[in-house]
């Protein structure tokens, strides 16, 4: 027995050995590695990173599946918040639920403002049964509170058990079912949003058009009414929690009728000045129309119960007096009803518009404090004196609004990407109809970072932040190049450093703060974006000499000794200081001398071109002499005098961002290539995080637990600061979403691709609002890099002085389509391969406009990977069917078209290209 006992436990032995051997060697490489010599740990991290092979938390299937944006249910409808609304209006969000929420009209951000006894509802007659519903699906736990829930949000009222939600912005639709009723609604929601057409995509108003469907064989009747409570007298910082303040007094809910009918909310206490003056409106062009102006003023549950009772009862609304204005210290509900009657199996759609107008715009945020407490006006109130003209103009130009609303998003979400990827460019572009975002009655556009809950956060047009935001200038770049003339016209001081925030009115006071080097530099490139977009030359010119100035700021402040790197001190957008030559601020350098050097070479200055690039050379050979460390480029300062808030031997997240933006504004690729490849390998490597489990951040969270998410900086090779600059461990979305693009440019589509899945992921209506990303706030300007994404899986590339356009997309390029847009000009892109009994037949690419003008004189794409190998024997290009005449050249896999006389295309032409080879 012994024997055995010892054989045994020998065994056991020998097996634990085998088990623990990898562990006992694990622990003794770390061991090593800690006693190592920091060279000893370069070389380990630098060999062990060149073995493992890069690795992508997700599927090809879950990667590279194309559709449309999947619906949302459940819980993933607990933190929608769909922004409806138009540029520089404010927004009333559409909730997950089929709710209204966040009432941000009042020109400030409004999140939780939620206005009393405001709902939609529905009654329905059918085969002698009589169902009523509040138009929304079921309300989420926790249902708690030291009174259960507040009555004025109705929680007792009952609704649709089911709820769908579908948001393909600028439009969304939630479907509501319930097994008990006859019916099923489904909300349409939008505002009008057209590319290049600010004006139309600047409506203060909010379309719903309810759709009901009849379920039954036999005709029903129904009446669906919706109640708003007058909010005139509030500016918008206080809670809307009750009809009871003493701001309210003499509001009036006044019927209108006309071919636009609904209910008009004024007060006639709130005198015309006051931040708090405004209208409302609640409008249909539905004729068949029940209505109540004001509920009853009654005691406990008085109103809420008559108005239900009423309304379940027979769908008709009995009202009680057409304008009777409401006593001192409250205001009132009005409901609106539209009733129809709806055959066996079929449907009707029941439109109503919220509008708003509240024309005076208090500066209560101005970065110079001294300035604040001036009045300002939205862009609308130029052309709108009130919200019922509002409405009006709305319903009369509703049917071609709403038209090149839903052709614009049908262009956009039939591009043949992933879903993510739509979901993640259409979803940022809100941001610029958010309280983010001012257009004041000048013309002229500004904007916060983003918004606390009840005020704009960081003002105004903060450089540095907007240097990453790509979707205004390409959509409505009229916009952005106002913002371009405030940069350079107005914030550009005699000595050439640019203020970074903007104070109104402009040009009075300037912000006493040093200048920020990477917004500054930043600006330069954005500048010559703008004009490659435009082909503005006057407005290039106008705006050179300021650019000029700025530009060799960089010699006075930041580059004395004109090597092309950035030495002494640089703020940025971490909101601290960066010494010495760093990978960051000095590549934004870079990208500005190229810029600048190309607008002087089109300006005529050619000595100024010339010393560019002079300068540019020697930046060039230093940044990759001195900033490479074999893996990616870093920061190189005087620790003994600098020893907080750096990044020193950091992997940087940000440390390309000169040339990602320089390579969307179309001035290309500075870096060496292969360096470019291997930096973004080493972000992709060390930064992002398939969890935080294990993670330890002290400063703001924006990701956590089982979620992914890109940090701004690691320290793989050691060397982190005991202090290092602020936000380093955090994630910002802004910045996850450059890098994708950026990997994408370079071939790395794989590992872009997760970036933006786990974006959206954590973006997913259940643990945060997908119209909502956010980072110093709400509606975050920087999220809007993530145009770039676009940009990059399409290859778009675009000179419109040099009437040049092209693609080269990164994925599916054997059947790939895509949206495209320089603003007033925006369309299609298509190249599909004919493949015929296994040989290459044909391939064809196509550039459709669907809106605006487009001179062109070249057009560029690549052929498939698949017929790359093979002899091209010609190109034939039609416009509309007529062939023109044309000069093919080729490089590899990349065509080049150039036309004998330049095409004028115009909306509705089609240019098609026929490639073919042996």
């Amino acid at each position: 027995m012994r024997i055995k006992f010892l054989i045994r436990v020998n065994q056991a032995r020998v097996w634990s050995f085998f088990i623990l051997f990898p562990f006992i060697l694990v622990m003794f490489l770390n061991g090593r590695l800690l006693a190592s010599s920091p060279e000893e740990k370069a070389a380990f991290s630098t060999n062990h990173s060149q073995q493992q092979e890069r690795r992508t938390p997700y599927s090809d299937e879950e990667l590279f599946t194309f559709g449309r944006p999947a619906v949302s249910s459940g819980e993933q409808l607990r933190e929608i918040a769909f922004p409806l609304g138009g540029i520089g209006t404010g927004t009333i969000s559409l909730g997950g639920r089929g709710n209204l929420r966040d009432w941000e009209i009042f020109n400030r951000p409004g999140k939780g403002l939620n206005f009393p006894f405001t709902f939609f509802a529905i009654y329905v007659e059918s085969d002698g049964k009589k169902f009523s519903r509040v138009l929304e699906g079921q309300l989420f736990p926790p249902y708690t509170g030291g009174h259960g829930y507040r009555r004025e949000e109705v929680p007792g009222l009952p609704r649709f058990r089911q709820a769908v939600f579908r948001g393909e912005y600028p439009m969304a639709e939630v479907e509501l079912s319930d097994p008990d009723l006859p019916v099923r609604v489904t909300i349409e929601a939008f505002n009008p949003f057209i590319p290049g057409d600010p004006e139309s995509s600047g409506l203060p108003v909010a379309v719903l058009k309810y759709r009901v469907k009849n379920l039954t064989d036999k005709e029903i009747k129904i009446t669906l009414a919706g109640s708003m409570a007058n909010p005139i007298g509030l500016d918008g910082q206080e809670e809307f929690n009750s009809l009871f303040n003493p701001a309210f007094g003499q509001n009036v809910n006044r019927l209108v009728k006309g071919l636009v009918s609904g209910l008009y909310f004024i007060s006639k206490k709130v005198p015309p000045d006051s931040p708090a003056y405004g209208t409302l409106a609640l409008a249909t062009s539905w004729p068949e129309l029940t209505y109540l102006t004001h509920w009853v003023r009654g005691e406990w549950w008085d109103d809420l119960q008559i108005f239900w009772d009423d309304f379940s009862d027979d769908g008709q609304l009995r009202d009680l007096a057409e304008e009777d204005p409401s006593p001192d210290g409250r205001t009132d509900v009005g409901s609106l009803g539209l009733k129809a009657i709806i055959p066996a199996g079929g449907e009707v759609v029941l439109p109503f518009v919220i509008s708003w107008h509240f024309p005076n715009l208090t500066n209560y945020f101005d970065i110079v404090r001294e300035q604040r407490g001036r009045i300002y006006h939205p862009h609308y109130t130029r052309k709108f004196k009130d919200a019922w003209e509002v409405a009006e103009y709305l319903f009369q130009n509703l049917e071609p609004l709403e038209n090149k609303t839903r052709h614009f998003r049908e262009v956009f979400f039939s591009s043949t990407l992933p879903p993510y990827v739509l979901d993640a460019v259409s979803s940022q572009v809100s941001i610029i109809r958010t309280p983010t975002c001012l257009w004041l009655d000048d013309g002229r556009f500004f904007a916060f970072e983003g918004c606390s809950d009840r005020s704009g956060c960081c003002p105004l047009n903060c450089a540095h932040v907007w240097n990453y935001a790509q979707s205004l200038a390409f959509l409505f770049p009229e916009l952005e190049r106002s913002m371009r003339e405030t940069d350079f016209l107005v914030n550009v001081k005699d000595d050439g450093s640019m203020v970074f925030r903007t104070s109104l009115p402009l040009g009075e006071k300037y912000w006493n703060f040093k200048p920020a080097a990477d917004g500054q530099l930043g600006r330069i490139i954005n500048l010559y974006r703008d004009w490659q977009i435009s082909g503005d030359f006057a407005f290039l010119k106008k705006l050179w000499p300021q650019t000029k100035k700025a530009l060799e700021y960089a010699w006075v402040a930041w580059d004395k000794d004109r090597d092309g790197l950035l030495e002494d001190e640089q703020h940025n957008t971490y909101d601290i200081e960066f010494f010495g030559p760093n990978s960051m601020l000095s590549g934004f350098y870079l990208g500005a001398l190229e810029a600048g050097a190309r607008m002087a070479e089109a300006v005529g200055d050619k000595k100024a071109a010339a010393l560019y690039r002079e300068i540019f050379r020697r930046g060039q050979k230093n940044y990759e002499n001195q900033l490479w460390n074999g893996e990616y480029f870093i920061q190189k300062y005087d620790q003994a005098l600098q020893k907080k808030y750096q990044y020193g031997e950091g992997c940087l997240s940000d440390q390309l961002l000169g040339q990602w933006l320089s390579m969307v504004a179309g001035v290309g690729r500075f870096l060496d290539e292969a360096k470019i490849k291997k930096t973004l390998e080493s972000i992709y490597r060390y930064n992002f995080r398939e969890n935080f489990y294990n993670f330890a951040n002290v400063q703001r969270t924006y990701a956590l637990a089982d979620e992914k998410g890109l940090l701004l900086c690691t320290w793989p090779r050691g060397g982190r600061p005991p202090l290092p600059f602020p936000y380093s461990d955090e994630v910002w979305t802004g910045i996850e979403y450059h890098v994708a693009s950026h990997l994408i440019y370079e071939g790395m589509v794989k590992e872009g691709l997760s970036l933006v899945k786990a974006v959206r992921n954590r973006y997913d209506g259940r643990r945060r609002n997908p119209w909502n990303e956010v980072e110093c706030g709400h509606h975050y300007a920087r999220a809007m890099s993530s145009w770039g994404l676009l940009l990059a899986l399409s290859g778009f590339n675009y000179s419109v002085p040099e009437g040049r356009l092209g693609f080269a997309p990164a994925l599916n390029q054997e059947d790939f389509k895509t949206f495209w847009s320089l603003g007033s000009t925006w369309g299609t892109f298509r190249q599909k391969l004919d493949l015929k009994a296994g040989k290459i037949g044909l391939f064809t690419a196509e550039l459709n406009v669907e809106q605006g003008n487009l001179s062109l004189r070249e057009f560029n794409f690549e052929l498939t990977p698949t017929c790359s190998g093979a002899e091209i024997l010609g190109v034939e290009c039609f416009v509309n069917g007529q062939k023109v005449k044309a000069r093919l050249e080729r490089s590899e896999r990349k065509l080049r078209v150039r036309f004998v006389s330049p095409l004028g295309l115009r909306t509705s032409d089609t240019l098609l290209l026929k490639v073919t080879s042996e």
